[in-house]
């Protein structure tokens, strides 16, 4: 299994053998003006992502209903049970991630969220679920 690194013209001629290089695994890159752009399969990225960043969700009791929140994060949601305050919490990571694509990712104080948005992205709401809450 070799590496597959290709310019972006022979890229785009040869994109299914750059989708297929990348399904199987193979470190596939496309280079374009000195910059290396990674090709990957989703669900792997997914999955290292869910491995490498941290949720530090944390649900406190407060005034009769939860709030939830990701520390580190500027992400919160509330509801009148857990599950609400779950609910909501993903409706607001999802808002986040909107969010930073639309206008956070150049903000300094956000910029370091990329992998976070990444993993967003690529989550549907049950694997979001489970990133953030496990077992608890």
């Amino acid at each position: 299994m070799s590496v597959l690194e290709l310019p972006a013209t022979e890229a785009r001629a040869r994109f299914k053998d750059v989708l297929d290089a990348a399904e199987e695994g193979r470190a596939t890159t496309i280079v374009r003006d000195r910059v290396h752009f990674a090709v990957v399969d989703g669900e792997r990225l997914r999955s290292a992502l869910a491995d490498l960043v941290d949720a530090d969700a944390h649900l406190v009791a407060e005034a009769g209903g939860w709030s939830a929140f990701l520390v580190g994060r500027p992400i919160s949601a509330s509801g009148s049970t857990v599950e609400e305050a779950i609910e909501d919490l993903l409706v607001a990571v999802r808002e986040y991630a909107e969010d930073f694509n639309d206008h956070l990712s150049s903000a300094p104080n956000h910029a370091a969220n990329w992998q976070f948005v990444q993993l967003v992205a690529l989550s549907d709401d049950d694997d979001l679920r489970e990133w953030l809450v496990g077992d608890a």
